[in-house]
């Protein structure tokens, strides 16, 4: 049965009336995109006949028992394992695990229930457009002032609230269905998490005083990843149009060797193109390779910026090799770079490094549209939290040797 065409048993397939262009906040028209897998794949493809079978299947990832890590295949009865009442997001394989589990994961419980239920949520994000929000001093941005300023922003809340789709999901989840505020918070944590990025960019370009109305700007995206290119459509980073309406044109290049084939697979603009627009294309490789095959060879055009979303450069020395050239190139080529980080402990480690190169850093502190989405470590739950984007840092060429305190 494909799933495009055809609703579980049980399931009404009457179509809810037009109302709001859902994707204005983030959400393709539910009745005909289902953002699961492409269209020409079905769910026998993966073995999964029905949306019960789907969301088994993704809540298999997360089957083991948190305490002594046995995962169902080794239990007697894979029955056995059970979940957490309370927050609906780990398992344990017996009452022993989990009350000798209890003094760690009850510091964490109340946040994972957030990650169970933004996890299910998600099904129903695929991809945003415009959301009419312009950038205004930095103190003034927060998403509370970014959400207040969305038209129409209760109505169409309220669209997906009581959408055909939202009924398939918790008739199929095995999780009973959240109250009407919890599930308004979620769609917003997520709205967030999706707006988080091109948000990003335009504060970056803020920052280093880049104005896209005094010319065509072009945006390099590096180490990007599955993280920004799966299921990407060529108009996901159209906020930057309402951020700076008008503009000359913006070009964003996604560059990473796990860079995933898609819409956005086009090779980047070598003249940019119509005014007003935002054009996304990329690259599959290593940053510094892009650079000498495409840059340096003028079928590329040079950065005015390029912006990473947690490179992890920090976190072990192979990643820091690998790095490292693309590293010194932004140094030496003078690249106004923005780096984000998951927590505040990767910032300062990935400072220590950046000032161990010898970078002129510029700005660094915690991002006021950091995505407000939490994540969980998934092989070890009951951890602090994260979540993506939540710092920066700025550097642009060589150090000048003066101190920099960050906020």
């Amino acid at each position: 049965m494909a799933m495009n065409n055809s609703p579980p048993t049980g399931v009404s397939s009457t179509s809810t009336s037009l109302g709001p262009n859902m994707d204005s906040l983030g959400f393709q028209a539910m009745d005909s995109n289902i953002p699961v897998m492409p269209d020409y794949l079905t769910f026998t493809d993966f073995g999964i006949r029905t949306y019960f079978d789907m969301f088994k299947k993704m809540e298999d990832t997360f089957k083991f028992c948190v305490e002594c890590k046995k995962l169902p295949d080794a239990l007697p009865d894979s029955k056995n394992l059970r979940r957490c009442k309370r927050c609906q997001n780990v398992y344990y394989c017996s009452p022993e695990c989990q009350r000798a589990n209890w003094p760690v994961h009850k510091k964490f419980c109340k946040k994972l229930k957030l990650v169970a239920l933004d996890r299910l949520v998600e099904w129903l994000i695929f991809t945003g457009r415009k959301f009419g929000f312009a950038l205004h001093a930095p103190e003034d941005w927060c998403w509370e002032d970014w959400f207040a300023m969305q038209e129409h922003l209760d109505e169409k809340l309220g669209a997906v609230l009581t959408g055909r789709y939202m009924t398939i999901l918790w008739a199929n989840a095995g999780k009973p269905k959240p109250e009407e505020g919890e599930l308004l918070e979620s769609i917003k944590r997520l709205i967030s998490d999706f707006q988080s990025r091109p948000i990003t960019i335009g504060l970056g370009l803020h920052a280093f005083s880049i104005d896209p109305y005094a010319k065509p700007i072009t945006v390099h995206v590096a180490g990007a990843s599955h993280i920004e290119t799966f299921n990407t459509r060529v108009i996901d980073y159209d906020e930057l149009t309402q951020i700076f309406p008008g503009h000359q044109g913006i070009e964003v290049v996604m560059v990473g060797v796990d860079v995933v084939d898609g819409s956005i697979m086009r090779p980047p603009l070598t003249a940019f193109g119509p005014r007003g627009r935002v054009y996304l294309s990329s690259y599959k490789g290593l940053y510094h390779d892009f650079w000498e095959s495409q840059v340096e060879t003028q079928q590329a055009a040079r950065p005015d910026l390029v912006v990473g979303f947690h490179p992890g450069f920090h976190a072990c020395q192979d990643l820091m090799e690998g790095w490292l050239p693309t590293l010194l190139l932004l140094r030496d080529y003078k690249i106004p770079t923005l780096f984000t980080m998951y927590n505040e402990q990767e910032l300062k480690s990935s400072l220590k490094i950046l000032m161990e190169l010898e970078t002129n850093i510029t700005g660094c502190g915690a991002n006021p549209f950091a995505s407000l989405k939490p994540e969980q470590v998934y092989s070890c739950p009951n951890k602090p939290l994260v979540y993506c984007s939540s710092h920066y840092i700025m550097f642009h060429g060589l150090s000048t040797n003066e101190a920099l305190h960050c906020s």
